[in-house]
């Protein structure tokens, strides 16, 4: 056809790419845009850019888009605002947010004005890209270039500032929309509702839905605002929406409120109440499903009530409801927390017959169950049987493992899955490590001890007051004493806050070594320095004084603490008792 030099128009162009658009094929489309000028001698315009970056676009083909519209400019064919529109819409939907604004801010050099579709699209992309305030600029610069933003604009940019919490800014746009003769819907006091209430701002969310009419009322916002007296522990409100709010206006409370208010009731601990409303829902045709006893169960074995999950589970059987692993997590952990290892595992074999996958929930608690039993054969099993199953242990199994394994003398054991948690890619925390500091401390392996403590340092994580009274008790009671103060004096150079228990075991240090005056002299300096000493303090004094034959000086301490604020306790008074009565007996012999 091109050899015969036939003159093809271009609406026939854009009418095929129309019916390639319409059946599916947005790469026919553009075929056809670049074979108009290849092969058939014509030159496509921006209507023929136009619809063709439309079918892309529709078509879910938004670079590709990108591309046409990127050879359009370089074949010297002006864009329109609709092209710009199109293109715009294109890069949002592949979050390259940055690239669409660019392109707004060159509309100008092609003889663009931007419209409001341009605007409704941009606004949408950065407040759903969290840059609330690029979005809030560009919807005031609307205004100013005369777009009027519709209800659906003005709702992204307040969703956007309630999501970073920024509620009072959120209020201050509603009040602007309202003077511009706007109507906000029921989106837009549903988000601004939502937002206030998870900042506690449950008064002011009452206040919004109270101003509203009742006809723009409906159960979402009741549920809103019920959820937000929940949050902060309202309980006696949150009922009072129901009762005093909603049912009187005529709304019916559907799933979500019943869920809602039977989980505040369960925080609050009125499980009896909760439990009755289960009853009121069926009243009221509102049937409660999964969920619903999901939170009830949960309730009830937090509270160790098995009596009433076993009713509640005979219900959901009879209801022909399938139960969830949330369900069964919640009886597993329920059950060994009661020291029922058999009977949580009676509900594991059921949840795996039935097809219920267990996971890290189900597997930390009877790992817990089997640890606390000291059944660590059955606790090892599990964490292995957890592994082929591709369950991924946390810092919890691990953790518990190991706690367990050094409370029953297993120390090597726990070595051994402290090494697997590290081969793993599981990070140690400062529970981790505390543990195994304070198992070589007992043992008095206390350069072991250290080992673990700078192997904690190097690792980044942070050591706790216990971690360095495990390690000052440690060396105090090796005879370490001096490296104790030494290590005590440095880390408090470095913004450590020592306690009690610090000063205690270097006294008790001091003590032990025979060198009574300097704990005096510790003591004393205490008392200077703000750091209340305790009964064990005065009791570690006391008793090596004693023990010393230096029963004035003891008996002299004791007057001391008293008058400092110090209550002796049993502990003092066998200390003193004992060694007066020693005392005697060696004076009569």
């Amino acid at each position: 056809m091109k050899g015969e030099k036939i003159a093809f128009r271009e609406d026939l162009f854009i009418l095929i790419m129309k019916w390639y658009g319409k059946a599916s094929l947005p790469g026919k489309a553009r075929q056809v845009l670049e074979e108009m000028n290849d092969l058939f001698g014509c030159k496509p315009t921006f209507k023929s850019y136009n619809v063709a970056l439309d079918i892309l676009v529709t078509g879910n083909c938004p670079k590709t888009a990108h591309t046409v519209f990127l050879k359009m400019l370089k074949g010297r064919v002006s864009p329109t605002v609709f092209t710009f529109s199109v293109v715009m819409k294109a890069l949002c939907s592949v979050n390259e947010v940055d690239s669409a604004c660019s392109l707004h801010r060159k509309m100008i050099s092609h003889g663009c004005v931007p419209d409001s579709i341009i605007y409704q699209t941009l606004i949408h992309a950065l407040s759903k890209d969290n840059r609330v305030d690029d979005a809030y600029n560009l919807l005031q610069e609307m205004i100013v270039m005369y777009c009027t933003p519709d209800v659906e604009t003005f709702n992204d940019v307040v969703q956007g500032l309630c999501r970073l919490g920024r509620t009072e800014k959120a209020t201050d746009l509603v009040n602007k929309m309202l003077r511009r003769s706007l109507v906000p819907d029921s989106i837009t006091f549903g988000v601004l509702m939502h937002g206030l209430c998870r900042e506690g701002k449950v008064d002011d969310a009452r206040n919004i839905l109270g101003e509203l009419p009742e006809p723009k009322r409906n159960v979402v916002l009741y549920n809103t605002l019920l959820n937000g007296y929940v949050s902060v522990g309202r309980f006696d409100e949150a009922k009072a929406v129901i009762y005093d709010d909603m049912l009187p206006a005529g709304h019916t409370p559907n799933l979500f409120t019943y869920n809602i208010l039977i989980r505040g009731l369960c925080r609050s601990g009125s499980l009896g109440s909760a439990h009755e409303l289960l009853h009121e829902m069926a009243l009221r045709g509102c049937q409660p499903n999964i969920f619903t006893y999901t939170i009830l169960i949960d309730g009830f074995c937090k509270e160790g009530r098995l009596t009433e999950v076993g009713n509640l589970l005979e219900e959901i059987a009879a209801k022909g409801i399938r139960l969830n692993t949330v369900i069964h997590n919640c009886l597993i952990s329920a059950l060994t927390k009661n020291g029922k290892v058999q009977k949580a595992m009676d509900v594991y074999e059921k949840m795996s017959r039935e097809g219920c996958k267990a996971d890290i929930f189900t597997f930390n608690s009877l790992i817990y169950g089997f640890c606390k039993a000291d059944c660590m054969e059955e606790a090892l099993g599990f964490y292995h049987d957890m592994l082929l199953k591709g369950v991924v242990a946390n810092t919890v199994t691990y953790n518990t493992l190991i706690h367990a394994l050094l409370r029953t003398g297993k120390l090597l054991l726990a070595e051994d899955i402290l090494h697997d948690m590290v081969t793993r890619g599981c990070s140690p925390d400062v529970i981790t490590y505390n543990a195994l500091i304070k198992k070589y401390v007992t043992e008095e392996s206390v350069d072991k001890a250290w080992g673990m403590y700078n192997g904690m340092i190097e690792k980044g994580v942070a050591p706790n007051n216990a971690s360095f009274n495990m390690l000052i008790n440690g060396l105090c009671r090796t005879g370490r004493v001096e490296e104790a103060r030494k290590f005590l004096t440095d880390n408090i150079e470095q913004g450590f806050k020592p306690d009690i228990v610090s000063y205690n075991s270097i006294i008790n240090g001091f003590c032990k070594s025979g060198r009574i005056h300097e704990a005096m002299k510790l003591l004393d300096k205490l008392n200077h320095t703000g750091m209340r000493p305790d009964t064990i303090t005065y009791n570690t004094i006391i008793s090596w004084l004693c023990k010393a034959r230096m029963f004035d000086d003891a008996y002299l301490l004791l007057c001391r603490g008293v008058d400092n604020g110090i209550t002796p306790n049993a502990r003092t008074w066998h200390i003193l008792i004992c060694n007066f009565i020693k005392e005697i007996d060696e004076e009569h012999q």
